[in-house]
């Protein structure tokens, strides 16, 4: 270890300890933290300094000085520039070690919570295993157009080439939407000028279907037909969506979906159950872990001895279904009316009339109506919410409401370890801040404690995990 800290654009040597939670590798250069991406632990690695503050650096590794064992070659040709993926150059099984040590780490330093966490349950398929892809289009520094993933921390386009995590499919699809943007003479977005049509290209794969949307900067498809052709000249089951987004920012889908061929939506069997998808309905992206994940939520709901399930944020009603089949009656609470109304199309297909109820609406909202007049002892919430985790609101309308069993679904770490130490009373909300709470053995009264968590390998080769956790009411 360096005995005084490297400055900015400093060069220096030093061995890797440990991973922090985006998966880079920590060295300590004086009393400096550094954060050093592509590096793995026990490795001596000559490293360049690119940002320093209280303590706290960024920089690059220039050369693996003593590689580890544990250091595998990536197999995708923009690893390091595409900010996709994170961990191509570690060994799997040395994945799935870190990703529990990202959730227990969440859940001791933001909660403060001290539980024991499983090794991560893997992916059968640690490449080609995504089921939607979601790619930019824009424009290079040249001002070309470019269509290809971010750049880490940026909106800068790596170009597309070939992606490991994604199916055969996603090469062609670029390629088509390539030359149909050679051939119509449309142009990629441009975020510092706001011109450009083509802003996102989205395809789901729904077995083995592609839903596909083109999300674009105005009302107008020039030539709409010529895609259309080319896709269904390479496809034999494709639907064709256009999204109209004009708003400045990062949403990716705007509020209008315009139907331009084919079907619109495709069916697909998992779990025992049929449903059925469009544009923007919310589907696990890895099928294999989803099978697992939503297996062991509805093992936790049955164990609970209760006699409705409620499963908050939904999607297009997959787990509402297990659920209502599981424990006799289950609501399924979603904002996204596309998502509500396959999730309806889901309950006739399956014959659930009675057993399986969807409500259209915002979970801070719908819910208090929803519990209201249950009996608690004989009810299980069930909650996936988006990556900011689940409202204020909502978790205070939980805490209220008695129910016996809470089971938490998450893809985000830290707001997973913020919404479990709000439902034991590890956190407290103080003056707008939230504060660490010591618990007194056996749980704080009128909150929950944790009685299992499990992480689930949904995203290989990244950085990204999703969390399982059961809690019960003390």
């Amino acid at each position: 270890m360096e005995r005084i800290a490297a400055q900015k654009n400093s060069e220096f040597t030093g061995t890797v300890e440990s991973f922090g939670s985006n998966g880079e590798g920590i060295v300590h250069s004086g009393e400096t933290v550094f954060f050093a991406p592509f590096t793995v632990v026990g490795e001596k690695v000559k490293l360049k300094a690119l940002k320093v503050k209280d303590n706290i650096g960024y920089a690059k590794a220039l050369e693996i000085l003593t590689p580890a064992d544990e250091r595998v070659r990536p197999r995708c040709p923009s690893f390091t520039k595409c900010g996709g993926c994170q961990l191509q150059h570690i060994k799997y099984g040395v994945q799935l070690k870190m990703k529990s040590k990202t959730v227990r780490d969440a859940l001791r330093k933001i909660a403060g919570i001290d539980y024991p966490v499983p090794l991560t349950v893997k992916s059968e398929h640690q490449f080609e295993y995504r089921n939607k892809m979601q790619i930019p289009v824009g424009r290079d520094a040249q001002g070309n157009d470019a269509i290809g993933f971010y750049a880490e921390r940026s909106h800068r386009i790596v170009p597309f080439e070939k992606c490991p995590i994604h199916p055969a499919w996603s090469e062609e699809v670029v390629s088509i939407f390539r030359e149909y943007m050679r051939q119509s003479g449309v142009r990629g977005y441009d975020e510092r000028t706001g011109r450009g049509l083509l802003r996102h290209i989205v395809v789901r794969d729904v077995d083995g279907g592609l839903i596909v949307t083109a999300v674009t900067n105005g009302e107008e498809f020039p030539q709409r037909e010529l895609l259309v052709r080319m896709l269904e000249k390479k496809f034999s089951r494709v639907t064709l969506w256009q999204n109209v987004n004009i708003r400045e920012g990062n949403a990716v889908f705007g509020s209008e979906f315009r139907l331009i061929s084919g079907e619109g939506k495709f069916s697909a069997a998992e779990c025992g159950i049929r449903y059925e998808a469009g544009p923007n309905t919310f589907v696990q992206v890895n099928q294999n872990v989803c099978r697992k994940l939503y297996d062991r939520a509805v093992q936790y709901a049955k164990e609970s001895g209760a006699k409705v399930a409620i499963d908050c944020y939904s999607g297009g009603g997959l787990l509402t279904a297990m659920l209502a089949k599981a424990v006799g009656c289950a609501y399924g609470i979603e904002i996204v009316k596309e998502a509500s109304e396959c999730a309806d199309s889901l309950r006739s297909v399956n014959k659930l009339e009675g057993k399986m109820h969807n409500v259209c609406g915002r979970v801070e909202e719908v819910l208090p109506s929803v519990l209201q007049g249950r009996d608690p002892s004989e009810t299980v919430l069930v909650t996936d919410p988006p990556r900011k985790g689940m409202d204020r609101s909502t978790v205070r309308c939980i805490l209220g409401s008695g129910i016996r069993r809470v089971i938490m679904i998450s893809c985000n770490p830290a707001t997973m370890a913020r919404d479990v130490g709000l439902l034991t009373g590890a956190l407290k909300e103080q003056g707008g801040e939230l504060k660490k709470e010591a618990l007194p053995a056996g749980g704080a009264e009128g909150c929950y404690r944790i009685v299992g968590v499990q992480p689930f390998d949904m995203f290989p080769q990244t950085k990204n995990v999703e969390t399982l956790v059961c809690l019960e009411r003390v």
